[in-house]
């Protein structure tokens, strides 16, 4: 398979382990992918409840707990580094901040459009900026408002599609349409990029994601266009992943019927694996009495049936009584703890096969 470009940066892999919270994919994960020549990501989202930091407010201790892992992260590996900071967050501008000035290479953002993101760029600064978007409407407006306000383009585009996990950039009806296939979303995306490509002379790799379990998977959707792909489910069932043996358990565990779409204290459909914790949500057995932490600008703590980071850091300490799991659509298939290596080869192994089985003559 071919290197992936973004930018002056050359991916010997081009795998990407999304990021995924609050601590599931943290300097332990993001390393491990890096060293093995893929891009590894460290989750931004709610990253300084996840230590044990007792003074500070909220977005302090974030801002000090990014700084701790990204510099783990460097310690373990000379390998790629992103981090995925959300638009919706309130330390949006700080987690963007802080990022930028630690070096790291490259900035995934999604949930949203991140309109201004470029701005937090000083000359010089070789980070990267790939925003995650859900059609090829909102990569044109995203690209389009870039260059008009600050004369930049992305560096890449990551394409979500209905099939990922968490939180989704579709609304729950819309999800099951043939129109948002990813195949049809990954096209959409790759002819925007081209018309921005050729007006500006600036290659926009484009990076597939949502519902990507194998080798195979990868193979057919780069045959759609896409430069890269984008996986979280599998990377979750690594011996390296940041989360509790007991979050990894539960996607061995999970079956097919067990993965829910829910509607998310955020205003959003997310994928989950359904348990006790969100059945009591339903009941309105799970209202918060305060919003510790005014995380999510989305988030109204007065309608909320849960505080989801509270719920998605129990769950990443391994208290799935106190908690739920974000997932994308092919948890069912997970039946076994392996490690960022057995699993990356893998994945190259059957991209591989499914390359030579389709290609004449062979």
């Amino acid at each position: 398979m071919n290197t992936l470009k973004i930018g002056d940066l050359e991916i010997r892999l081009p795998i990407i382990q999304g990021g995924m919270g609050v601590g599931i994919s943290m300097s332990g994960l993001a390393s491990a992918v890096a060293n093995m020549g893929g891009i590894g990501t460290i989750s931004t989202v709610a990253i300084g409840l996840t230590g044990n930091a007792k003074k500070g407010n909220y977005k302090k201790k974030n801002i000090e707990a990014v700084r701790r892992e990204i510099r783990k992260a460097r310690e373990l590996t000379k390998g790629v580094i992103g981090v995925n900071i959300m638009s919706v967050l309130t330390d949006f501008s700080e987690m963007v901040r802080t990022s930028v000035e630690e070096g790291i290479d490259i900035i995934f953002s999604g949930a949203g459009l991140p309109l201004d993101l470029p701005k937090y760029l000083p000359p010089g600064s070789k980070t990267k900026l790939v925003p995650i978007v859900s059609s090829g409407r909102a990569a044109n407006i995203l690209a389009t408002k870039w260059k008009q306000n600050y004369d930049y383009l992305p560096d890449a585009f990551v394409v979500e599609g209905p099939k990922a996990g968490g939180h989704l950039g579709f609304k729950a009806n819309a999800l099951e349409e043939i129109g948002n296939t990813l195949e049809h979303l990954v096209a959409d995306v790759v002819k925007v990029a081209k018309e921005f490509r050729d007006k500006y002379m600036k290659e926009i790799p484009v990076i597939a994601a949502g519902g990507i379990y194998s080798g195979e998977d990868m193979y057919k959707i780069m045959q759609q266009g896409a430069s890269a792909v984008q996986l979280g489910t599998r990377f979750v069932a690594t011996e390296e992943c940041d989360a509790s043996p007991a979050f990894k358990k539960a996607f061995v565990e999970a079956r097919e019927e067990d993965i829910r779409i829910i509607k998310s204290p955020v205003g959003m459909p997310g994928r989950s694996i359904f348990n006790k914790f969100l059945d009591d949500a339903i009941q309105g057995n799970r209202r918060p009495k305060v919003c510790k932490h005014h995380c999510i600008k989305s988030c109204d703590p007065k309608t909320t049936s849960y505080c989801i980071s509270e719920a998605l850091l129990e769950a990443y300490r391994g208290n799935l009584d106190n908690g739920f799991v974000f997932t994308g659509s092919n948890a069912g298939r997970v039946d076994r703890i392996t490690t960022v290596e057995e699993l990356i080869n893998e994945l190259v192994g059957d991209y591989e096969h499914s390359e030579n089985h389709a290609a004449p003559n062979k």
